[in-house]
C-alpha cells in the first residue's frame, strides 16, 4: 500500500507528499495515511502541517490514540504546535477522545489564535462527555468577541448544543439573537434544527414550535427533533399530528421518524394507529434497527397487546438493554411478574448489564408480591456490579426490604450507604413505620436534623405517621408548627390533609375544622378528608351539611366520599338516611357501589337488627364473595341472637377466609348463644388448629 501510494510522488517535495495524504484521507485510506506519515518521517524530508493535520484525523478515524501523542510530540519539535492549523487538529484529535482539559491546553498554547481555532476549542467543550467543561464555551465564545472575532454558524450550532444540555434557556436566546442580528442561518437548516432542540431541551416548547414553522423546506430532521419535543412534553397526540402531517406532506420518512410514530402511539396507547405505523415500515421496506424494533415492542407492550410484543422481541437479534427494559416493563405492566424475572435473568445470562430503571421496575413490584427471595437474588447482582453505588437503586432496596418485612436488611442498605439523598432518608423512616417502630423512626428524623438534611412534603407525610403511632398530641402540634414555618401547608394539599386527619384521631376536631376552613382552595380529596373526620366523631349533621356544600360548590362526589358518608351513618345508626346516600350514589351520581360500599350498608342494616333485609342486598347484589360485608353481617347476627343467617353466613365466610380469627370468635358465640355447646367447641377447637389467637385491641394517646 505505501509503495503504491508512493509511486504518485514523483520527487521528495512537501507538496508531493502532501498532495498523497490528502487523497489517501478523502479516499478513506486512514491506515495508509499514518503509513505514508512514517515513510515520510523515514525519508527526512521534513514534516509539514499539512501531514500532521490529516495524520491526526485518521488516529482519530483509527482510534490510534497513542500514534495521536507521538504527533503531537513530532509538532512540538518541529515548531508547528503553535501553528494554529496544526493546534486546532490537535484540539480535535483530543477532543474525540474527550481529553478536554488536554485540548484546553493546546488551546491556551496557540499564540495569535484566530476563527478556527476559537470554534475547534468551542466544539471540544459542546462535546465533552461531562458537564463541568461544557460551560467554558461560553467564556471560550467572550474571548474570542474580544478578540474581534465574531462566532461563525459553527460556533453558534456547538453553542447551541452547549445550552441544550445545560437547560441554559438565557444563554440559548441570547444565541438565537445574536444570529438574527447578524443574519446567521436565516434559512440554514442545521442550525434552525439545533435552535428548536435548544428551546425543547430547555422546557420551551412554544418557542420551538415558532422556529419550526418559520423554516421554509423541512427535511426529516426538523421534524424528528420537533416530534421528539413533544413526546418528551408528554404530548403524545400532539407528536402524533405531527407525525401525520409529515405523511401527509410527503416528507421522506426515515427510521427515526417511523420510530417517533411508533413511541407516539405506544403513549397514547393507539394500538390500531400504531399497526398503520408498522404497515409503513413494511410497504417502504425498512429493515428497523434497535431502536425502531424497541420502539415497536414498547407500543404493543403499552397497548396490552403482549403477544405481538413477545413474538417481536423473540425474533430480534442481537438484543441490547433498551429493548429488555421494554419488554420486561411490559412484562409487570401486565401483571406477569415470573416472566419479567426470567426475562432479567436471560438479560444477566447474555451479559447485558441491566440499567437503573430495569432494575428498579422489579424492584418496585417484587415490594408489592412480597417476593423479597428473588429481591435478595436481584440485590447480590447488583452489589456484585457495584450498582449499589447508585442512590436510587439503593433507595429502592430499602423500600423492597421494607415492604418485605426484612427490615433488618433494609437498615444494613441504608447504613451501607455512603451518600444519602432525602428519599434514603423518608425511605427507611417510611419502613420503620409499617414494621412499628416509630421511636426508631423519630430517633432517624433527629439525625436527618444533625446532618441538615433537606426535609420535603413526603418526609413529613411520614413523620406524621409517626406521630399517629405514637399517640402524641404534643409532638403532633410541634411538627404543625415546624409545618407552618417551612409554608409547606399551603403548597402541599396532601399534607394538609394527612394534618387534618391527624387532628381528627387525636379528638382535636375543632383543629381539623379550622385547617380546612382555612383552605385557600379545597379539591376533592380535601372535602373528603373533612368528611371522613365529621363520620370518625359522629356528627353526621355536619357531614351531610358538608356534602352540600360540595353540591353548591360543584365538587361531584366520588367512592370516597359516598364510603366516609355511610361509614359516619352506620355508627350513628341513621338507617334511612344511610339508605338514601345508597340509592343517590346509584341514580343520582351514576356511582357503581364497591365491596366497601356494600360492607358499609350491610353494617348499618346489621346494627339495627335488619339482618334478613341486608342478606337479601347481599345475595341480589352478587357480593356473596365479599368477605368483609360477610363479615359485618356476622357481627350482627352475633349482636342480636340470629344465629340461623349467622351459621350460614359464618360457613360461607370461613370457606372465602379460612384465616379469619374474627370470625371463629364470632361463630363459637352464635353457637354458644342458641345452647349449641358441641359446635362452639368444635369451631374453638379448628381455629386453635389453624394456631389463630384473638388480638385484643387497644387505643394510644398521650
Amino acid at each position: 500500500m505505501v509503495a503504491k501510494s508512493s509511486t504518485r510522488i514523483y520527487n521528495s517535495t512537501f507538496s508531493a507528499w502532501n498532495s498523497t495524504i490528502v487523497q489517501c484521507f478523502r479516499d478513506g485510506d486512514h491506515k495508509v495515511v499514518l503509513e505514508i506519515y512514517l515513510n515520510l518521517r523515514r525519508k527526512n524530508v521534513g514534516i509539514h502541517g499539512v501531514a500532521i493535520n490529516f495524520a491526526l484525523k485518521s488516529s482519530v478515524e483509527l482510534g490510534a490514540y497513542e500514534f495521536g501523542v507521538n504527533l503531537h510530540g513530532d509538532a512540538l519539535k518541529s515548531g508547528l504546535s503553535c501553528d494554529r492549523y496544526v493546534g486546532s487538529s490537535l484540539i480535535g484529535f483530543y477532543s474525540g477522545y474527550d481529553r478536554i482539559a488536554n485540548a484546553a491546553q493546546v488551546f491556551d498554547e496557540i499564540p495569535g489564535r484566530d476563527l478556527v481555532a476559537y470554534t475547534s476549542m468551542i466544539t471540544a467543550y459542546a462535546r465533552a462527555s461531562t458537564d463541568n467543561f461544557i460551560s467554558n464555551a461560553y467564556r471560550v465564545a467572550y474571548d474570542m468577541q474580544m478578540d474581534r472575532l465574531q462566532p461563525n454558524r459553527v460556533a453558534l450550532v456547538s453553542l447551541l448544543q452547549c445550552s441544550s444540555r445545560l437547560g441554559a434557556l438565557d444563554e440559548g436566546k441570547s444565541i438565537h439573537g445574536y444570529a438574527v442580528r447578524r443574519q446567521i442561518g436565516y434559512n440554514d437548516e442545521v442550525f434552525k434544527t439545533s435552535l428548536m432542540h435548544m428551546y425543547i431541551k430547555c422546557c420551551d416548547l412554544p418557542h420551538g414550535n415558532l422556529v419550526f414553522k418559520d423554516l421554509r423546506e423541512k427535511t426529516a430532521g426538523p421534524w424528528n427533533v420537533m416530534i421528539s419535543g413533544h413526546l418528551e412534553a408528554g404530548q403524545p397526540l400532539d407528536a402524533f399530528k405531527l407525525f401525520l402531517q409529515m405523511v401527509v406532506e410527503k416528507c421522506e420518512l426515515d427510521l427515526i421518524s417511523l420510530s417517533n410514530g411508533l413511541w407516539a402511539c405506544a403513549e397514547s396507547g393507539n394500538l390500531l394507529a400504531g399497526k398503520m405505523v408498522q404497515a409503513q415500515i413494511l410497504r417502504r421496506g425498512f429493515i428497523l434497527d434497535l431502536i425502531g424494533t424497541t420502539a415497536l415492542v414498547d407500543m404493543y407492550c403499552k397497548c396490552n397487546d403482549l403477544p405481538s410484543a413477545e413474538n417481536i422481541f423473540a425474533k430480534q437479534q442481537p438484543k441490547d438493554g433498551a429493548l429488555f427494559h421494554a419488554m420486561i416493563s411490559g412484562f409487570l405492566h401486565s401483571g406477569c411478574v415470573s416472566r419479567a424475572t426470567q426475562a432479567f435473568t436471560q438479560m444477566i445470562t447474555m451479559f447485558i448489564v441491566p440499567n437503573a430503571g430495569t432494575i428498579i421496575s422489579i424492584l418496585s413490584v417484587l415490594s408489592e408480591i412480597k417476593d423479597v427471595k428473588t429481591g435478595k437474588s436481584i440485590h447480590g447482582y447488583a452489589f456484585r456490579q457495584g450498582m449499589e453505588k447508585n442512590i436510587d437503586i439503593s433507595n429502592q432496596f430499602i423500600d423492597m426490604y421494607s415492604k418485605c418485612g426484612s427490615i433488618e436488611y433494609a437498615r444494613r442498605v441504608f447504613y451501607g450507604m455512603n451518600i444519602k439523598d432525602t428519599v434514603s432518608w423518608t425511605s427507611m423512616m417510611t419502613g420503620f413505620v409499617i414494621q412499628g417502630f416509630a421511636d426508631e423512626a423519630i430517633a432517624l428524623y433527629t439525625m436527618m436534623q444533625r446532618e441538615n438534611t433537606t426535609l420535603d412534603a413526603v418526609t413529613f407525610t411520614c413523620l406524621l405517621q409517626v406521630i399517629s403511632q405514637l399517640g402524641s398530641m404534643g409532638l403532633l402540634k410541634a411538627l404543625h408548627g415546624r409545618l407552618h414555618r417551612f409554608e409547606l401547608l399551603e403548597k402541599d394539599m396532601t399534607l394538609m390533609n394527612t394534618l387534618i386527619t391527624s387532628y381528627s384521631k387525636y379528638g382535636a376536631l375543632n383543629a381539623a375544622v379550622t385547617l380546612f376552613q382555612g383552605m385557600p382552595e379545597k379539591h376533592l380529596t380535601s372535602w373528603n378528608t373533612m368528611i371522613a373526620a365529621y363520620g370518625m366523631h359522629g356528627d353526621i349533621a355536619q357531614t351531610l351539611k358538608l356534602v352540600d356544600q360540595m353540591k353548591q360548590e360543584k365538587t361531584a362526589p366520588d367512592q370516597v366520599t359516598f364510603k366516609s358518608i355511610l361509614s359516619a351513618c352506620s355508627h350513628t345508626g341513621l338507617i334511612e338516611e344511610g339508605l338514601l346516600v345508597f340509592r343517590s350514589m346509584q341514580e343520582e351520581y351514576g356511582t357503581i357501589p364497591s365491596d366497601e360500599h356494600y360492607c358499609c350498608i350491610v353494617d348499618l342494616l346489621g346494627r339495627a337488627g335488619k339482618l334478613e333485609e341486608a342478606y337479601d342486598l347481599l345475595k341480589n347484589a352478587d357480593q356473596l364473595q365479599n368477605s368483609s360485608a360477610l363479615s359485618a353481617l356476622l357481627a350482627g347476627c352475633r349482636t342480636h341472637g340470629n344465629w340461623e343467617i349467622g351459621e350460614e353466613v359464618g360457613k360461607r365466610l370461613l370457606i372465602l377466609n379460612p384465616e379469619n380469627r374474627s370470625a371463629y370468635y364470632s361463630m363459637s358465640k352464635i353457637y354458644t348463644s342458641g345452647g349449641r355447646w358441641d359446635e362452639a367447641a368444635g369451631v374453638e377447637s379448628l381455629a386453635k388448629l389453624r394456631g389463630l389467637k384473638r388480638i385484643p385491641g387497644f387505643s394510644l394517646i398521650e
